[in-house]
């Protein structure tokens, strides 16, 4: 049965929906978005005891895939992971000596392709409605958090040397961050349509 993709999300809420102007925004808020990810790769914040940083851009790629749609979460992922193809320096972990391909194919690159599944689903599931609820898009984010995780990890096992190692590395040191983080965003967005909600009654 196909699903039936019938709600706006949050950005069809704002300014012109047609013709020049349409696509018009839709560049401005592919910018934007490319702007947030890099900005929250380079956010790093420590949780104590812990000796491996957090940052937000899972909490980024999240909150555009529910507010942008899938088509236009996952371009402005694409953009996202384009600019760091070309060398520059817009992941948590890439410098000026470690960027491009070659740090895209390290470790956190399955992490990288997850971002783009994550972004893909939260854009489906904010069709849906998933997003007007707090219950329903908790439960949407933690399908995109899977879906980050999954490539990652599977990813980053080639690195270590074993599961025991992949998890301790990739998963175990993020898991109170990003329950916090999904927490904020499953509360944020159902925030943004009331207030949309009780503006336009």
């Amino acid at each position: 049965m196909a699903l039936a993709l019938n709600d706006k999300v949050l950005i069809d809420t704002f300014a012109n929906n047609e013709g020049a102007m349409r696509r018009a925004k839709q560049a401005i808020m592919v910018v934007l978005g490319v702007a947030v990810l890099a900005l929250t790769a380079k956010m790093q914040f420590f949780i104590p005891g812990n000796p491996v940083p957090v940052t937000l851009t899972t909490f980024a790629v999240l909150t555009i895939g529910a507010g942008y749609g899938a088509r236009l979460g996952a371009l402005t992922v694409a953009g996202y992971l384009a600019l760091g193809l070309m060398g520059m320096d817009v992941f948590a972990g890439s410098s000026a000596e470690n960027a491009g391909l070659v740090y895209m194919m390290g470790g956190t690159g399955g992490y990288l392709v997850g971002y783009m599944l994550a972004a893909l689903a939260l854009g489906v599931a904010a069709r849906k409605g998933w997003d007007r609820n707090v219950v329903t898009m908790g439960l949407a984010m933690l399908v995109g958090s899977a879906l980050v995780y999954i490539p990652g990890l599977l990813w980053l096992h080639q690195f270590a040397s074993g599961w025991e190692q992949t998890l301790a590395w990739g998963i175990t040191p993020f898991l109170i961050g990003d329950a916090l983080k999904l927490a904020l965003a499953a509360l944020i967005v159902p925030a943004l349509w009331k207030l949309i909600g009780n503006a336009r009654s």
